[in-house]
């Protein structure tokens, strides 16, 4: 555990899988839900997007805060191809994500914002997952269990997902939506915010 309580750690986001993966870091953080626009400027790559998100949640916040604060904002796509794909918007899109997947290697991308008064530390973290051909009945069975509609790709691969996929290259936290390792190095990096 890393003792982040000089940095008054802020996590800009309501999930609670996040606030999971970041007590593994630390207990020295509060929580405050961004009501950030995520609508995007402009058409972007998915690993640009992740950045742009990430930082708009972390500064949102940190506008909404005094002084002497270290926001942490998110922000996690599924990049088939790429072409992002987001949480689905209702349950035909959840079946043609799953069914695009299905089969096939695509990327995870998390972009992390680590934002202090004069201070910006950002990253993307990427990671290719496989799947592994997917019959109807699979998708339509994992639909049924509600889990794929609060999450990037529709899936969820800590949970009944985690038998769609074969292979995770790269950084297994990335996919659940907080790079580990990479954040815990920069939350040490960070000097106490001003």
């Amino acid at each position: 555990m890393y003792d982040c309580k000089h940095l008054h750690l802020v996590l800009a986001s309501s999930s609670p899988r996040r606030q999971e993966y970041l007590h593994l870091i630390t207990d020295d953080f509060a929580v405050r839900v961004s009501g950030a626009d995520e609508t995007l400027p402009r058409p972007m790559p998915p690993q640009e997007a992740v950045a742009h998100l990430a930082r708009i949640k972390a500064q949102t916040v940190l506008d909404e805060l005094e002084g002497g604060h270290t926001v942490l904002g998110c922000d996690t796509l599924v990049d088939l191809d790429g072409r992002a794909l987001g949480k689905p918007h209702g349950e035909e899109e959840a079946r043609a994500m799953l069914r695009a997947l299905s089969g096939r290697d695509h990327w995870v991308h998390t972009g992390v914002c680590l934002l202090q008064q004069g201070e910006d530390r950002s990253f993307v973290e990427s990671c290719r997952v496989t799947f592994r051909p997917l019959a109807d009945w699979e998708i339509e069975r994992y639909l049924a269990t509600g889990e794929p509609f609060d999450k990037a790709g529709a899936y969820g691969i800590q949970g009944a997902a985690a038998a769609f996929c074969r292979r995770v290259e790269g950084d297994y936290f990335t996919v659940l939506g907080l790079p580990v390792a990479h954040l815990s190095q920069a939350l040490q990096e960070l000097p106490a915010p001003k």
